[in-house]
């Protein structure tokens, strides 16, 4: 199976496919620019901001960290219809553990519904829940998704930077 080299979901059916990857749609396809963009930052100024980062405050509940990405995993189905659905987040293990529990608790309730695909899944995003609060990120070390996901956000204030000097640099018409 493919993953969307933006978000790191997995593409069974469909998808966009471009020179730069497989995306899993095109909001993903659209901000896989960003990707190049990053691989152009230094790692020195990226390990830096990913420890500042690592060692900082959760940007969900304040509290202290370490903060890292963690995925919680979602299905949900309705007769003939069944979507599945990772959703990473970066946050203290607290919230990372209150947000996997909850995607399993509806998983659990809204996933079986769906014939084939909701009886498939559920029990498959249930796992990965639970396996994800057994098995956390190293609390000593950020992860390659914190990383990655700190390296995409630099590259995205480089491009807002940039858009924003262009806008500026443009005369107004009288």
């Amino acid at each position: 199976m493919a993953s969307c080299d933006y978000c790191g979901s997995t593409i069974l059916f469909g998808g966009v496919k471009a020179d730069q990857g497989r995306f899993c749609n095109d909001r993903c396809y659209n901000a896989g620019a960003l990707i190049q963009v990053s691989q152009s930052i230094p790692d020195a100024s990226v390990q830096q901001a990913v420890w500042e980062v690592h060692q900082g405050a959760c940007p969900k509940c304040g509290g202290r960290g370490p903060i890292d990405v963690h995925t919680s995993y979602r299905v949900w189905s309705a007769l003939l219809l069944t979507q599945w659905s990772s959703h990473p987040e970066v946050s203290c293990r607290s919230c990372g553990v209150k947000a996997q529990l909850g995607n399993t608790a509806f998983s659990a309730v809204l996933g079986w519904w769906g014939f084939p695909w909701g009886l498939i899944f559920t029990p498959v995003q249930v796992v990965r829940n639970l396996l994800a609060i057994a098995i956390p990120p190293d609390t000593t070390r950020p992860s390659a998704l914190l990383d990655r996901h700190v390296r995409l956000n630099i590259a995205a204030q480089m491009v807002q930077q940039h858009q924003n000097q262009a806008a500026q640099a443009q005369p107004i018409a009288p």
